[in-house]
């Protein structure tokens, strides 16, 4: 036994063909002449493994496995709300989706947050086409700076009906059902609904990165959800009624902070019992990508800003899998270099590397996903890494960048 770990790698794979006494011994053999810095790696190695494969198995699986009861149309009346700042040719390409859907009972509020370019003649245009849309603007004030979370609390105060629907103006429903998938979720429980929101598929590594990224975001918030933990949501697919907006006194607890109008209200006001999640693939939205990797940055970084105030549980969660993801990865690499433990480094990667990829393939299908299984075998070991960076930067650059 002795010499077989020690003539390589080829001799290792003689291990699969011998009796079980014999593969006891080989552990025992090798337990017994690991030094003890090498042995606590090996073992956290397989702590961290277990780990992983408990996330994706027990967590993310329901994500994979979620079959949701099949409810009437609805018939309540909805109010859409989007808030734009300098998005007058996104409006322009994007609102007609919003206002052309398959749905009797709604209408469409824009907040015009202080734009400078020419937002209100389209809107002054869009008000003309379509009875069911409405619009009011916030007058640009140099002494009065304020984030997001003020014009979607006009946006709400504004809107006539109980239910709200949320998006953003570099968005589109990906169908003229996206109101109707959504909105059927609401029941006499149900206050708080979690959609999903990808973004266009580009060209370039950057868009498969934030696609991907996407994917294994919503993958997570959804699974969390399912399972009555939810911590949050996305601005851009997002609804809940209006009576919990003022019952959890809006957004006061993080008023001072630019982000947080959607994954801190969650955070705040989901309870086990008053959340639902939609995956149906018409009741998807998609957005416009950031164009390059400074626009990016800057965009992640204003979403990171909120992660330490969600609560504790959640933070805890999270920091589970991110961190025993950094940790396998680290110590499977330093382990290929010992001979001894090669072949069990190897082989933990590879069953791993197994179920991450059923998990991200089946993800993928139900949300018409494409292109993002080969990639996430790379992004899966350098997201932490890139995100913990950004996560740096926040710390040693703490002003919070502006929404726009």
């Amino acid at each position: 036994m002795k010499v077989a770990r020690r003539v390589g790698w080829s001799k290792e794979i003689s291990f699969l063909t011998l009796p079980i006494n014999s593969r006891y011994m080989f552990f025992k053999d090798l337990i017994y002449e690991t030094n003890i810095f090498t042995l606590a790696v090996a073992g956290l190695l397989l702590v961290s493994f277990t780990v992983q494969l408990f996330y994706y198995l027990f967590r993310y699986g329901k994500f994979i496995r979620y079959k949701p009861t099949v409810l009437k149309e609805s018939k309540l009346d909805i109010s859409v709300v989007i808030c734009a700042r300098n998005e007058a040719e996104n409006l322009k390409k994007h609102l007609p989706a919003f206002l052309t859907q398959d749905y009797k009972y709604y209408e469409v509020i824009v907040v015009d947050d202080c734009s400078t370019d020419h937002t209100i003649d389209i809107l002054m245009d869009m008000k003309v086409k379509y009875p069911h849309f409405r619009y009011t603007s916030i007058p640009l004030d140099s002494k009065f700076m304020h984030g997001k979370k003020l014009a979607m609390t006009i946006g709400i105060k504004a809107a006539k009906n109980d239910c709200l629907l949320f998006s953003d103006a570099d968005c589109y429903p990906v169908s003229d059902k996206w109101i109707s998938k959504m909105s059927r979720q609401f029941t006499n429980e149900t206050e708080l609904i979690l959609g999903i929101g990808k973004y266009e598929r580009k060209r370039g590594l950057l868009n498969t990165f934030i696609r991907y990224e996407t994917l294994f975001t919503a993958m997570q918030y959804i699974s969390y959800a399912i399972s009555g933990k939810a911590y949050m949501g996305v601005g851009r697919n997002l609804a809940y009624r209006k009576e919990l907006f003022f019952k959890n006194k809006g957004f006061a607890s993080h008023l001072k902070l630019l982000s947080g109008d959607d994954d801190l209200f969650v955070n705040e006001a989901s309870s086990s019992t008053n959340t639902a999640v939609v995956i149906d693939a018409e009741s998807l939205t998609l957005s416009i990508p950031p164009s390059n990797l400074k626009n990016w940055i800057r965009q992640k970084r204003r979403h990171i800003t909120t992660g330490k105030y969600y609560k504790a549980s959640s933070r805890i969660r999270l920091a589970g899998e991110y961190l025993s993801r950094v940790i396998f990865y680290l110590l499977f690499v330093f382990l290929l270099f010992d001979e001894n433990w090669m072949f069990i480094s190897l082989a933990s990667y590879a069953l791993l590397t197994i179920v991450k990829s059923i998990h991200v393939k089946l993800a993928m299908r139900r949300l018409n996903e494409r292109y993002l299984l080969v990639p996430s075998l790379l992004f899966d070991p350098l997201m932490p890494w890139i995100l913990g960076l950004i996560s740096i930067v926040n710390l040693f650059s703490p002003r919070e960048p502006k929404w726009n």
